[in-house]
């Protein structure tokens, strides 16, 4: 036996299967856009609803472990309840049977003319969508080529005696199997690619079915670590839906594999007529539906016992609006007062995310950063929402008095906005400081904190100002502004002097000039509020 072309084979047939999965991956993900990770967050208010979202967006991206990944991210950014990540996750392993019964069809005749036509498209159209298509047929005639090539690698296997031992050993012991299915799974970080594999080796008869069913659970449990990987560092949410994920298919690997007898002849009976490969494909099929009508009533206890598990606090923001009722609308009086509680809402966010980007810059934490960045879509999302709002109010016959309302909101809607665009500024210089390793002298430091806080202060008193109309909050954030400028400018002359003292690096110097002109412009856009609290205008 030629040990080197076996394993040149194998290895080469494999790169080729994991490199079809990702292009074919990125090449649904990018035609499906950022819409996919906003179907997510938004439709999934039960369990129900987030199983179908699951089974959606990872039949649609061809990746669950993409889908279970934004599921812990979003979870980590508060957008998303730990109740409803665990129906996305399961839908999400629903989803990734599609691959398995992808790979059951025969079609690697058809490889080649496959990836030549994705070829073409991704060369020769201008079209950024048709690229995208180019790019989904590249991966998916490369997925079967790579099935091919690791096929004929394998085939010599059939007669090496110790190969067909170990085969025979694992068709006897249960445990075995699974242990193996979820080690490989684990190297190769890809349930997708392990079923495939098995699909193979067993199509050359290099492994029954029966031996194969227990590899095939172990492949569901070895597909957690990447949520594992994901929430490390992440916020206590995160952890917890990784923690539901590793639960959910622990224990239906444990389940199937104990029902073993069972579930081999259930696939028989529906699938006795199909070749091997398409009967791996429908037990993944069963282990995941059966799996999620088992759990899916227990999603409440499912949630409590991680809870309990990963104790902590979880910070959580809810995405949609709080207050815009649209059957107030005919009462412009009312729909006024629910359009700025929502704007209280957008600059408490819009605070908070100051708060989290400034963290981010001085202490690089991760979390923060991501908090900061998910709290900006957010109010990016409201004040769309919010303006839509009072445009549908304004429709309505208004007296002079609420039209001028109206106008004031809508600046103020403007100003709230900026804020958290300046803030965004803070975090990308944190993502800037931490790039080029930039360092600040204890001066500038001390100086930065000194107007950050000031700046948090002014934000706190036009909240204030705007929701109790209080003239005495409203005066006191003019004078902060005064000071901000005036901080400003001192602080500047000081990062002169200590550039020209060598005290202070370009980079760094930058950097706090940059932080200083945003934290300014904030103190402007809270001058702006407080002006309308006083003067209307």
């Amino acid at each position: 036996m030629n040990w080197q072309e076996v394993i040149f084979f194998f290895i080469g047939g494999l790169g080729l299967f994991l490199a079809g999965i990702r292009y074919m991956s990125e090449g649904l993900q990018r035609t499906a856009g950022d819409r996919m990770r906003g179907l997510l967050a938004r439709y999934t208010s039960n369990p129900v609803k987030g199983v179908l979202v699951g089974i959606l967006v990872t039949g649609l991206i061809q990746s669950s472990t993409a889908t279970t990944v934004m599921t812990v991210g979003l979870v980590n950014a508060g957008l998303m309840t730990l109740r409803q990540a665990i129906g996305i996750i399961m839908g999400a392993n629903i989803g990734t049977t599609v691959t398995a019964f992808i790979i059951g069809i025969k079609i690697e005749q058809y490889a080649l003319p496959i990836i030549a036509l994705g070829v073409f498209f991704m060369i020769f159209m201008r079209k950024k969508s048709a690229q995208y298509v180019g790019q989904v047929l590249f991966g998916f005639g490369l997925l079967f080529l790579g099935l091919k090539t690791m096929g004929d690698g394998v085939k010599p296997l059939a007669d090496l005696p110790i190969f067909t031992e170990l085969m025979i050993e694992l068709s006897h012991n249960r445990v075995l199997g699974v242990i193996v299915g979820t080690v490989f799974t684990i190297i190769v970080q890809s349930s997708s690619a392990t079923i495939g594999i098995l699909q193979t080796i067993a199509d050359e008869g290099l492994i029954p079915l029966w031996g194969a069913l227990p590899v095939l659970f172990g492949d569901n449990i070895g597909t957690t670590i990447t949520a594992v990987l994901a929430s490390i560092g992440a916020s206590v949410a995160a952890k917890r839906a990784a923690l539901v994920h590793v639960t959910f298919n622990v224990i239906g690997a444990i389940l199937f594999t104990l029902a073993l007898p069972l579930v081999y002849h259930a696939v028989l009976f529906v699938g006795g007529d199909v070749n091997i490969r398409m009967q791996i494909a429908l037990a993944h099929g069963m282990f995941n539906v059966t799996n999620t009508i088992i759990f899916l009533p227990l999603t409440s206890l499912l949630a409590l016992i991680v809870t309990k598990v990963v104790p902590g606090h979880v910070e959580e923001i809810e995405f949609q609006p709080k207050y815009l009722d649209h059957r107030l609308l005919a009462t412009p009086s009312v729909a006024f007062g629910q359009a700025q509680h929502e704007i209280l809402r957008m600059g408490g966010l819009a605070r908070a995310m100051l708060r989290d980007a400034v963290n981010y810059f001085f202490n690089k934490d991760e979390q923060k950063r991501n908090m900061a960045m998910q709290k900006e879509e957010l109010i990016n999302s409201l004040d769309r929402k919010i303006t839509d709002y009072i445009v549908r109010i304004q429709q309505s016959a208004l007296h002079a008095r609420e039209s001028g309302k109206a106008s004031i909101l809508l600046q103020t809607i403007n100003d709230i906005e900026r804020i958290g665009d300046h803030a965004e500024n803070i975090y990308e210089l944190g993502d800037y400081i931490i790039t080029h390793k930039v360092e600040f002298s204890q001066d500038a430091q001390e100086e930065l904190k000194q107007m950050i806080s000031l700046t948090d202060e002014t934000i706190q008193l036009a909240l204030k100002a705007l929701e109790q109309n209080d003239q005495q909050a409203a005066q006191k954030v003019l004078e902060n502004e005064q000071q901000l400028d005036k901080m400003e400018r001192t602080f500047r002359k000081n990062h002169i002097n200590r550039l020209n003292n060598n005290l202070c690096t370009g980079n760094a110097g930058a950097a706090f000039l940059d932080v200083l002109s945003n934290l300014e412009r904030i103190g402007d856009h809270c001058k702006n509020v407080a002006q309308y609290v006083l003067y209307g205008e």
